[in-house]
């Protein structure tokens, strides 16, 4: 579940005294691993997979009564900002109010100046929020913080256009343009370098939090950055672009289980020769700061690195792609060779093919198994708990599937006779009965989405893969991690030994 979909009175779960509810209940049920989507700022879509960074936070959720415990909002702030806590997001709303909302913070926060009171500590759920951490964290996150922030500001004062509608110096990074628009606009390009130091601030307590009751993070990188973002911008070099910055060909993948099209994901492709020759810099910078803020990390659409998917920039479906080769293992290992032994989770779901499951064991990493997947054909199958390695993943299902509950209701009559006969289950109680099938497997680690635990329908359903709008937006009901499901979700986990 991800800290969007926490309940709240803020239009979207934030980092706060939900977040280390959350945490409590996770504890007293006994689960050592709390898996959340990618943590950056979302972009067009919603999508935390099109991020306009690959290194830095949601200020969507930062928490406001944590900044108000540090003199920097106000109570008539807060009230104005709360609403009645709903299970659906509402990232327009969002995208109109918090912005404001933070910019108030920190006009407070920049007027005060040392001694007045703001900024020093007063709240007791993150760490102080002063200039001299601030100057220390953009000190130690300027490799990635300056060029966000810069971005940020750009496109703020360009009504948040694609950076490839800017002025032409901007766009191509004209060192006299940049100069002079960081000069003229300080306030704003510090601005966003400060929030995103307080949600540093607000992530790392939390995550602190969780570690102190022995639950751990899983984090997500998503395999390609987003053609808006920071990143592309900032080292276009490093991406498949022609001479006028725009994509040669753009990410996705073939037809498959999802989607008759295939998903066109439109991300531009990396250039791996040169990534190579920079001695895949970027990369290992991308998990250094990804494995600050997680323990442990899912990577997605593994797949890719042997091979990806390329279709030629401005077609409508995925279907004309082709496979591109990717860096392999070599890329890991050179990242390994400079960070050490990383956690991670390989996302090894669609096309696999038998180069690319030995590129994953090589490398050590446990691939993913997902229960929906078992019982679609009468033969046994790669997916059947029975059959699965030790060193794998299982999910009931996962933010790209149906709630259990919902696969359970859409199935063929097939499906579902196999599915009930497989977990000895009922139909009233299916959702239940699968994740006592995942928690009993051979799997290494089992996790099921929170909908799964709630046995909630398709109405609760996360995303919808190759379609766009309307996804990323439920939120947990407020009191439904109650003490009894933690009860009974610890009673699961002790009976298997988990």
């Amino acid at each position: 579940m991800h800290p969007s979909s926490l309940p709240g009175q803020y239009g979207i779960g934030t980092l706060g005294a939900e977040a280390r509810a959350f945490v409590d209940f996770l504890a007293e049920a006994g689960q050592k691993l709390w898996q959340i989507l990618p943590l950056g700022p979302t972009g067009y879509g919603d999508s935390p997979y099109q991020s306009t960074s690959a290194f830095a936070g949601n200020p969507y959720l930062i928490d406001p009564e944590m900044l108000a415990g540090e003199g920097l909002l106000t109570e008539g702030e807060l009230a104005a900002a709360r609403q009645a806590n709903s299970e659906r997001v509402d990232f327009g709303r969002m995208y109109l109010t918090r912005p404001a909302l933070l910019e108030v913070a920190w006009r407070r926060f920049a007027s005060a100046g040392a001694g007045t009171g703001v900024g020093t500590g007063t709240n007791v759920n993150a760490g102080a929020i002063t200039q001299a951490g601030f100057d220390a964290f953009k000190a130690d996150n300027s490799g990635w913080l300056d060029d966000f922030a810069l971005f940020s500001a750009i496109k703020e004062l360009h009504s948040d256009a694609s950076w490839d509608s800017w002025p032409a110096s901007l766009r191509s990074r004209a060192s006299s343009a940049l100069g002079a628009f960081r000069r003229d606009h300080a306030d704003i390009v510090d601005r966003h370098a400060w929030i995103q130091y307080v949600f540093d601030l607000q992530w790392k307590a939390l995550k602190a939090c969780a570690n102190s009751r022995g639950v751990k993070i899983v984090g997500d990188i998503p395999i390609f950055a987003a053609y808006d973002s920071a990143d592309v911008w900032a080292d276009p070099q490093l991406f498949q672009l022609d001479g006028s910055l725009n994509p040669r060909a753009v990410a996705g993948v073939p037809p498959d289980y999802f989607t008759a099209d295939g998903q066109l994901w439109g991300n531009p492709l990396y250039d791996w020769e040169k990534m190579k020759a920079a001695g895949y810099h970027w990369w290992t910078a991308r998990m250094r700061r990804t494995l600050e803020m997680v323990d442990m990390v899912r990577i997605d659409h593994f797949r890719g690195f042997h091979s990806n998917w390329a279709v030629p920039f401005g077609d409508r479906t995925a279907v004309r792609g082709i496979w591109e080769k990717g860096p392999g293992a070599e890329l890991f290992r050179a990242i390994e060779a400079k960070l050490g032994s990383m956690p991670v989770i390989a996302e090894d779901l669609g096309f696999m093919t038998p180069e690319v499951e030995a590129m994953r064991d090589s490398l050590g990493y446990p691939g993913m198994r997902i229960l929906q997947f078992a019982f679609n054909g009468p033969e046994e199958c790669a997916d059947h708990p029975h059959l699965y390695p030790l060193n794998s993943v299982v999910y009931t299902g996962t933010h790209d599937n149906e709630t259990t509950r919902g696969w359970f209701e859409a199935a063929s009559p097939g499906a579902r006779r196999r599915a009930l006969a497989y977990a000895r289950a009922t139909p009233s109680t299916f959702a239940w009965d699968l994740i006592s099938t995942a928690w009993a497997s051979r799997s290494v680690i089992a996790i099921a989405p929170m909908q799964d635990f709630l046995n909630l329908n398709s109405a609760a359903r996360m995303n919808f893969p190759g379609t766009t709008g309307g996804h990323w937006t439920w939120r947990m009901a407020d009191g439904a991690a109650t003490p009894l499901l933690a009860r009974r979700i610890r009673e699961l986990t002790e009976t298997y030994f988990r």
